[in-house]
């Protein structure tokens, strides 16, 4: 008996027309992946599942049964357990009591059992192999450690359908590969999964169906087996994506910013030099805990630098916080979209101009016209889908609410632009998009610092590359002649890549 069946769904958010009459379907002990560009539907209908968005029209089925009153409740109790692309881990509780929210039983006034909670906890992170204290925060965990702490939570729902939407965005491929063990694991036990990837490889590797969407609507279903990658990407897109990473040549110019021994105890970084000039884009690459993002919370000035010298322009300066930062024409695109990236109950024009507001406040007053003029202007720049830019950014795709995030650096017309991880968890489509305006940006004079874990992307994307490992940066390599072999010996060290 099919597990899971949707038929005919449709959901629409305000003018937009997220779902169109989609039909969908899950057996026991299938990996069905779900496949299309942002914006696509794919997210919705995963919200729809879980009971957490109500459908305009159309039925769920489980068991061949229709789920009269779908809401997270119900979804729950008859086994649908969703991991989203975005972790939504309660921050100030620890990593036990998120993994007991939603999992244990019983009424207001009962006895917490701490120390089963604790051995509980413990259990299920070892079986997702995270090395995670059940104790620590959760707004003390890396992202990488957030998702795994979802990931277990869900298995210890003991989950029939398990929803997975993005799962592998912010792992490492020693994490990424515990995952994919454990998804077979749950296959042979009768489990349904849903995969939801922009990552290709990942679906022909563990999907036994694949679904396409594509603005909204079903174009088709196939077995794995029967498709291609090249075929998967023009159902998704409409069209062939010819350049992936459209990097082209423009003028480079002085020097914007430089680094000259810059260290932060605090951040753990060290001795780090480095240059980047006008119109050139500097990639910079490492494995997992390298120091790569917090080189550029340094640079940013959230953990100040204790140690070295930076220049902006050939000028010395000290980048003590934020608000420096933006003013000597600094600007940050954190890795983290949800969390630090857009404030999603506010709307497109309100999260463009957030870091720029003195430039549109008169008087004391914000000018709330020359804002969603601004705002206006990025909305048909960056192609944003949506019907306008009083719309909340919650509504918006993933890649969508990235060129928002985006937009409101811009605003601060900056001369240096900070890039971490622009593309995560976003498909093939749209990452075309964002890497096309990456290169516009570079066109203009900016010079963009671009981190990324994806080293096709750092090599497709970068004029150099800066490899960073323990703090520090071991090497600096021009992209024309670098290769991911030359990179890796230089994020592992002499020895581990000696070994490898």
């Amino acid at each position: 008996m099919t597990l899971l069946r949707l038929r005919d769904v449709s959901k629409a958010f305000g003018g937009v027309r997220a779902l169109r009459g989609v039909s969908f379907d899950l057996e026991p002990g299938e990996v069905h992946a779900l496949v299309g560009e942002n914006g696509a539907g794919k997210s919705t209908l995963v919200r729809i599942l879980t009971g957490a968005v109500q459908a305009d029209s159309g039925t769920i089925e489980i068991d061949g049964r229709p789920v009269e009153h779908p809401d997270p409740v119900v979804m729950r109790a008859l086994g649908v357990a969703p991991i989203y692309q975005q972790p939504a881990l309660l921050p100030d509780l620890t990593v036990a009591e998120n993994l007991a929210f939603g999992l244990e039983r019983g009424g207001a006034w009962r006895r917490v059992d701490w120390k089963r909670r604790r051995q509980r906890a413990a259990e299920l992170l070892a079986r997702v192999g995270a090395v995670v204290s059940v104790d620590k925060p959760a707004r003390d965990l890396r992202m990488a450690e957030q998702q795994l702490v979802e990931i277990a939570r869900a298995l210890g729902a003991k989950a029939r359908v398990l929803l997975m939407d993005e799962p592998t965005a912010a792992l490492t491929g020693r994490e990424a590969a515990r995952l994919f063990g454990l998804m077979r694991e749950l296959r042979g036990q009768g489990v349904g999964l849903v995969y939801i990837s922009h990552r290709l490889e990942e679906v022909a590797a563990l999907a036994d169906r694949v679904s396409v969407l594509r603005d909204g609507e079903l174009v088709a279903t196939r077995p794995m087996a029967e498709v291609d990658g090249n075929e998967l990407i023009r159902l998704m897109v409409g069209r062939e994506i010819q350049a992936i990473f459209p990097k082209r040549t423009v003028p480079i110019g002085d020097v914007a910013l430089e680094a000259a021994g810059v260290g932060s105890r605090a951040a753990g970084i060290h001795g780090v030099s480095l240059q980047v000039r006008r119109g050139e884009i500097l990639g910079i690459a490492g494995l997992v805990g390298a120091g790569r993002t917090e080189l550029a919370r340094v640079l940013f000035g959230l953990t100040p630098a204790d140690a070295g010298v930076v220049r902006l322009g050939g000028r010395t300066v000290r980048v003590r916080s934020p608000a420096e930062a933006v003013g000597l024409g600094l600007a940050y695109l954190p890795e983290d979209r949800r969390r630090h990236g857009v404030i999603s109950e506010m709307s497109i024009a309100a999260n463009t101009t957030l870091a720029s507001l003195r430039a549109i406040t008169h008087g004391g007053f914000l000018d709330f016209e020359e804002e969603r003029e601004i705002a206006g202007d990025y909305l048909e720049r960056f192609e944003i889908k949506a019907p306008s830019v009083d719309v909340a950014v919650a509504t918006l795709s993933g890649g969508n609410q990235q060129k928002v995030a985006l937009a409101r650096w811009l605003a601060t017309r900056p001369s240096v632009l900070i890039l971490d991880e622009p593309t995560q968890g976003v498909d093939v489509g749209a990452k075309a998009e964002i890497h096309g305006l990456v290169v516009d940006l570079a066109a203009e004079g900016l010079a963009i610092l671009l981190i990324s874990s994806e080293l096709p992307e750092v090599l497709g994307m970068s004029d150099r590359i800066a490899v960073m490992r323990a703090g520090t940066i071991t090497g600096v390599l021009d992209a024309r002649t670098a290769t991911q072999e030359r990179i890796m010996t230089l994020a592992l060290g002499p020895a581990m890549s000696a070994s490898a």
